[in-house]
C-alpha cells in the first residue's frame, strides 16, 4: 500500500526499482518518458548533427525554460543552465561585483560546500538566529538585526542537505528587501518538493533530486530588476539533459505542483510517525514539517562509521538511504544522521523495513 494517493501513478511511470528507493534527496528516479526524450535526442544528434538537432528543439527548450522559470518565480530570460547547483553558485559569485570585504548572512542549515565557496572568496559569514530547536530562522529576531546592520546579501538553503526543515524563505525575502538586502536561495532540495515562488533575487538548484530529472543539469535565475549588473552567460549545453528536465517539470505541472507538495508533506509526516521512537533513534524534525526529508539521530555515542554501517545494512536488505556526515551542515551539528527521503511511490512496507532494521541496531 502506497503512502501517497499518487503513489501508483508515479510508480507506473517508472522502471520497477531493484530496491526501495528512499533517497530522493540524492537523486530521484526518472520516468520512462524522460529517459525516452533524452535517448531520442541523442539519436537525433547522431543523425542530424548536435547543433542542428538543438535548433530543431529550440521552441521546445524555450517552452521548458519558461515552465521551470514559473516554478521558481522567475521569467524564462532570467534562467541560465549549469551542470550542477554548486556550479550555478560559483557562476553567480564569479559574475557578481561584490565588495572584497563582503558579508553574507546564512541560516544554521547552510550547506558545507556553499560555505567553502564564500570562504574561498574571503566573505565574512554570519549566522541568522534560530527560532526553535529545529533550526528554523527566527524572522522576528532577523527583522530586529536588519534595523541595525545590513549584510551584502543573505543566502538561504530553502531545505538543507542534512535536515528536512523548511526555512521561511518568503518572510526572509520580505524582511531583507525592506532593508535593501538581496537574497539568494539554494533550492537544490526544494524545487519540485515544496513551493518555490519566494520573491528572492537569485535562486539556483538542480534537476536530479525532487524533480527526478537527469544528473548534470543545474540552473540559476537572476532577477533582472534587482541585480541588473549580474549577467551569467550560458555554458556548453547538455541539450538532452535540458530536454529531460523539461519533461520532469511538465510531469510535475500535469499532476499539479500543489498536489505533489501536499503529498510529499504527507509522506514526510507518515515517515516520521513510523520511525519516531524506534529503539534509540531520534527523529530530528517536527513530525508535521512540510517536507519529505526525514533525518534520524543515532543512539548516543555513535560515530559516522556506525551510521554508515546502518546505511549499509539497510542497503543489503534492499533499502536505499543516505548516511549524512557533518560536512553537509557544519554550522548546525557535530553528529552524523541517517537521512531518509522517499518520493511519491513509497510504500508503507518500505517504512516498516526501515523501522524493523533500526530496531535491531539501536541498542
Amino acid at each position: 500500500m502506497y503512502v501517497s494517493d499518487l503513489g501508483e501513478q508515479w510508480h507506473a511511470a517508472r522502471l520497477e526499482p531493484a530496491l526501495a528507493h528512499l533517497d530522493s534527496a540524492s537523486a530521484g528516479r526518472s520516468s520512462y518518458a524522460l529517459i525516452g526524450a533524452m535517448t531520442a535526442h541523442l539519436w537525433r544528434e547522431t543523425e542530424r548533427g548536435s547543433y542542428v538537432a538543438a535548433d530543431d528543439r529550440a521552441e521546445e527548450i524555450a517552452r521548458d525554460t519558461r515552465n521551470l522559470a514559473a516554478l521558481i518565480g522567475h521569467t524564462g530570460d532570467e534562467v541560465v543552465f549549469r551542470e550542477s547547483a554548486r556550479a550555478a553558485l560559483r557562476a553567480l559569485l564569479t559574475n557578481w561585483s561584490l565588495p572584497v570585504t563582503s558579508t553574507v548572512w546564512v541560516a544554521k542549515n547552510e550547506f558545507g560546500p556553499n560555505l567553502e565557496e564564500f570562504e574561498r572568496r574571503g566573505y565574512a559569514v554570519r549566522t541568522m538566529p534560530d527560532g526553535d530547536v529545529y533550526g528554523h530562522v527566527d524572522t522576528d529576531a532577523l527583522e530586529n538585526m536588519l534595523q541595525f546592520e545590513q549584510p551584502d546579501f543573505i543566502h538561504v538553503c530553502h531545505i538543507g542537505s542534512m535536515s528536512g526543515v523548511v526555512q521561511p524563505v518568503t518572510r526572509i525575502v520580505e524582511l531583507a528587501h525592506r532593508a535593501g538586502v538581496p537574497v539568494v536561495v539554494d533550492m537544490a532540495q526544494s524545487v519540485g518538493h515544496v513551493p518555490t515562488v519566494t520573491g528572492a533575487d537569485v535562486v539556483y538548484g538542480t534537476s536530479r533530486k525532487w524533480l527526478t530529472g537527469p544528473r548534470g543539469v543545474g540552473f540559476v535565475a537572476v532577477r533582472r530588476d534587482s541585480l541588473r549588473p549580474v549577467r551569467i552567460d550560458g555554458s556548453e549545453a547538455f541539450i538532452a539533459g535540458r530536454l529531460g528536465l523539461g519533461v520532469a517539470v511538465r510531469e510535475l505541472l500535469e499532476i499539479g505542483q500543489q498536489r505533489v507538495f501536499r503529498e510529499l508533506a504527507k509522506i514526510g509526516t507518515a515517515t516520521r510517525e513510523r520511525l519516531h521512537g524506534i529503539a534509540s533513534w531520534e527523529v530530528l524534525e517536527p513530525i508535521d514539517e512540510p517536507s519529505a526529508i526525514v533525518t534520524l539521530a543515532p543512539p548516543p555515542g555513535w560515530q559516522f562509521d556506525d551510521v554508515a554501517a546502518a546505511r549499509d545494512k539497510l542497503l543489503s536488505l534492499g533499502v536505499l538511504v543516505t548516511a549524512a556526515d557533518t560536512w553537509r551542515a557544519p554550522l548546525a551539528t557535530e553528529h552524523p544522521v541517517l537521512r531518509i527521503s522517499p518520493h511519491l511511490d513509497v510504500r508503507r512496507t518500505d517504512l516498516d523495513r526501515v523501522a524493523d532494521t533500526l530496531r535491531t541496531m539501536g541498542y
